[in-house]
């Protein structure tokens, strides 16, 4: 688990800074204005199958069995509800049941075991939280689903997704995300990880990819214009929509100017990013 940078450099997650790339205006939304978004069904699947699946390799190796994560479904869920009880709303105007919410939960974890043997492994962490300073301009952090080291130090960086297929336009967000935790781990610890992979349980598929050094050099200088273009941005109030076909799951259609709504004035004192709660929010899609 990585230490907390006492800085009091602005920071930026791999969440937030894809909302800028795909649309400024909900940057500000999420960052700046803090709108809340009620959860939707599939987002909260999506964090209980990441749930089962950390507490799964609490077990020893033999026992995290198809049997043991289905075990761990129906109690995970109700850690989840005790902690954020507004997750129990999900259900509300909607046809879903518990009993369904729950079994499609299993049909991701069958998903899980279709394309991985987890008795084969032992992860070095499980959601963990990592940052890293970047050119003493800005600190970058998220949280790791779980990270893999080999007996001879090599790292691979795994992330699940509990979507649909991947097309190309979440397909690059999510390497995005990946390569965004290898530039941390890269400046952390000195090492490259060998392999970025990600694990669509529906589809049980599994895609790798293999960074360098010259790769996450790269991504670094894309990450600092980036957090540029943010940071000019807020000093000049000015995000614009960017409309795209992703405008289908935005939960603030209502307010903005590509669908003749009206966003809420800007706030007078901008949030400062490093104290921001929402740059952690974790991808559980």
């Amino acid at each position: 688990m990585t230490v907390p940078v006492t800085s009091a450099l602005p920071t930026l997650s791999p969440s937030r800074a894809a909302d800028f790339k795909t649309c400024p205006l909900l940057y500000r939304f999420r960052s700046i204005d803090r709108l809340p978004e009620r959860p939707t069904a599939d987002q909260a699947r999506g964090t209980l199958v990441h749930a089962v699946l950390e507490a799964l390799f609490d077990a020893p190796a033999g026992e995290r069995t198809p049997q043991h994560a289905a075990d761990l479904v129906a109690p995970q869920w109700q850690r989840l509800v005790e902690q954020e009880p507004e997750l129990a709303d999900i259900f509300a105007g909607t046809p879903l049941t518990p009993d369904e919410f729950l079994s499609g939960a299993g049909d991701l974890l069958s998903g899980y075991f279709a394309v991985e043997d987890p008795n084969r492994l032992e992860p070095s962490d499980r959601e963990a939280y990592v940052e890293a300073e970047v050119d003493g301009r800005l600190v970058i952090r998220g949280i790791i689903d779980r990270l893999d080291v080999s007996p001879a130090g090599d790292l691979r960086v795994v992330d699940y997704k509990t979507g649909g297929a991947p097309r190309e336009a979440f397909e690059a967000r999510a390497m995005f995300q990946l390569k965004f935790y290898a530039l941390v781990l890269w400046r952390t610890r000195g090492v490259v990880p060998r392999v970025l992979r990600l694990m669509y349980l529906r589809d049980r598929e599994v895609c790798d990819f293999a960074p360098d050094a010259d790769d996450l050099a790269r991504f670094e200088r894309t990450l600092l214009a980036l957090w540029q273009a943010i940071d000019l941005a807020t000093q000049t109030r000015d995000f614009r929509p960017k409309p795209s076909r992703l405008c289908g799951w935005c939960a603030h259609q209502a307010l903005c100017p590509a669908y003749d709504g009206t966003p809420p004035p800007f706030p007078q004192t901008a949030p400062a990013p490093s104290e921001d709660p929402a740059e952690l929010v974790v991808e559980r899609d």
